[in-house]
């Protein structure tokens, strides 16, 4: 009875303490590539942001219009993020042609970026940084989402084919929304 008595408080503090903070899973390096409406793109323009990030093409006929209609979902759902969706096919997904897709998903402009770049930038981000595969002309992505918080720590991974992510990815954002740094 005693040794109840005595955990029954700290039983009570640890419900008190809320969720543990997401984990780190890396960083984002510094980059520099090129939006939808043909300007510079970097890293540093995220700064001080959370943001959702997703690796898709234009032409896909398979999970990017799914992952690219669960993104607005995102834009729609929480007005904190901002979105950044690379392409893997950077031959064919010129500036022009991202913004035409970028207008077919009503990405808010300001907010949901659309990057293109040099092959070897775009293969390192998705390989090295963000853990996703490679770009490297076969088309082949990951289908998830990652969740980067205000420093450019890659802090939660989403899977697009689950029923619905989006809601997993927004009451993380309320989560980073809180942290203090």
């Amino acid at each position: 009875m005693k040794f109840f008595a005595l955990c029954l408080p700290l039983l009570f503090l640890a419900g008190c303490a809320g969720p543990a903070p997401l984990p780190i899973f890396g960083n984002v390096p510094d980059f520099r590539l090129t939006d939808q409406s043909g300007q510079p793109f970097d890293r540093a323009s995220l700064n001080g942001k959370i943001w959702v990030a997703d690796f898709i093409f234009t032409t896909c006929t398979g999970p990017c219009p799914r992952m690219s209609s669960l993104m607005r979902q995102v834009q729609s759902l929480s007005p904190n993020p901002r979105l950044v969706s690379f392409t893997v096919d950077p031959d064919r997904d010129t500036p022009a042609v991202l913004a035409t897709y970028a207008q077919r998903f009503h990405a808010e402009a300001g907010r949901w970026f659309f990057l293109t770049g040099d092959r070897p930038t775009l293969d390192t981000l998705a390989r090295n940084a963000f853990k996703l595969g490679n770009v490297d002309g076969t088309l082949n992505h990951s289908t998830r989402f990652v969740l980067v918080d205000r420093q450019g720590r890659i802090r939660g991974y989403y899977g697009t084919s689950d029923e619905s992510p989006v809601t997993s990815v927004a009451r993380d954002i309320q989560r980073l929304v809180r942290e203090k740094s």
